[in-house]
């Protein structure tokens, strides 16, 4: 459960100030930690002590030290010296050792129970049990963050954002799968959307600040109880999917901020075929050529503006007209017409969303 890199650390960091060598070795003798060469050579004598009824015994001029967790032994610590401060010094290292092992072993069991909060695995009546075995309060304000991290360097996502999380110590985070890491975040009473979305965006620049990583961040919506965590989780993934279909330059997304999109994601993928070829007769918006979907869509930013996206464009406002027109032809569609242009917009969104849950499919 503690990684051989803390023992280490724990026993460098003992020797430091006690000049004494330290060795964390398991009950098969294997060495795990030691600020001494050669600690393999221990092996027998620390098999023999783990036979025997003693929680400390001196062989060989080193100190021994059992560590158990709940009455199982999990360690054996050697003190290098036969010394009364020896002595003493490797009990405050076994004391050290069973109080990380208690730490670790309460951190995962509430990573545990968070994991199984989220995917809805857990039974009412268990969810508040456990929580208050856990000491995790139930009906305090909560929202679900999902961070979708893609690196070059193989950088450990899930510890880089436990690092920026240090100080908000009843925050959870926590992973379900390999690609995102989940904080399942404390909320203040007086603290709005529009604060955590900037709270988010200050993340994501941390995340992002060497430019070795690359990161997005989706928000569920606010929830009171600890039982509607999981919604806002699953509101959380979709505004994630949402947020990567039709809204790409945005690295936070939310919940509830999806607009139209949300609407389309939830569409099933017959209708949205029957739709489009209602629309474009059999055609699809891809068919169009590099030209004519760089105009469409500069159109459209500038708010069906003809005279600022001809500027734009650099062409002249009888080419963009020439351009609708045509476009129009083959379409039906006039760009002009505010009722054809949400239809249009509509239906390249609804491309969209076929094009990425066709990926899925692969």
């Amino acid at each position: 459960m503690i990684s051989n890199q803390i023992l280490q650390n724990t026993i460098d960091g003992l020797k430091a100030i006690t000049r004494i060598d330290f060795c964390v070795i398991d009950i098969e003798g294997k060495p795990l930690a030691s600020t001494f060469p050669h600690a393999e050579e221990y092996e027998k004598y620390v098999l023999d002590f783990v036979n025997s009824p003693a929680d400390s015994q001196m062989m060989q001029g080193t100190q021994f030290f059992k560590v158990f967790d709940e009455h199982q032994l999990e360690f054996v610590i050697l003190a290098k010296g036969d010394s009364d401060d020896v002595f003493m010094m490797g009990k405050v290292a076994t004391f050290q050792i069973q109080n990380l092992m208690i730490a670790y072993k309460e951190r995962f069991d509430k990573d545990n129970f968070i994991k199984n909060l989220l995917l809805d695995n857990l039974l009412l009546v268990d969810i508040y049990n456990r929580a208050k075995k856990l000491h995790i309060d139930t009906d305090v304000r909560r929202i679900v963050w999902i961070v979708e991290m893609s690196n070059d360097k193989d950088m450990n996502g899930l510890e880089l954002l436990r690092t920026i999380y240090t100080g908000r110590p009843k925050d959870f985070i926590t992973a379900v799968d390999e690609k995102d890491i989940i904080v399942v975040r404390e909320v203040r009473e007086n603290e709005t959307y529009e604060e955590l979305m900037k709270a988010a965006e200050a993340v994501h620049e941390q995340l992002c600040a060497d430019g070795t990583v690359s990161a997005k961040i989706a928000l569920g919506t606010i929830v009171h109880d600890i039982k509607d965590v999981s919604r806002s989780y699953k509101e959380a993934k979709m505004a994630l999917d949402v947020g990567k279909i039709f809204y790409e330059e945005r690295n936070v997304a939310a919940y509830s901020n999806l607009g139209i999109g949300r609407l389309i994601y939830q569409l099933p993928i017959p209708l949205c075929k029957m739709f489009i070829r209602e629309i474009f007769d059999g055609k699809s918006p891809e068919d169009f050529d590099e030209e004519t979907l760089t105009t469409i869509n500069k159109f459209f930013e500038n708010n069906l503006n003809v005279s600022e996206t001809s500027r734009q464009l650099y062409i002249h406002r009888n080419t963009l007209v020439y351009r609708l027109d045509k476009l129009q032809k083959s379409t039906g569609l006039d760009l002009r017409v505010f009722d054809d242009a949400i239809t249009f917009k509509i239906a390249l969104m609804v491309v969209k969303y076929m094009n990425y849950m066709e990926k899925l499919e692969y």
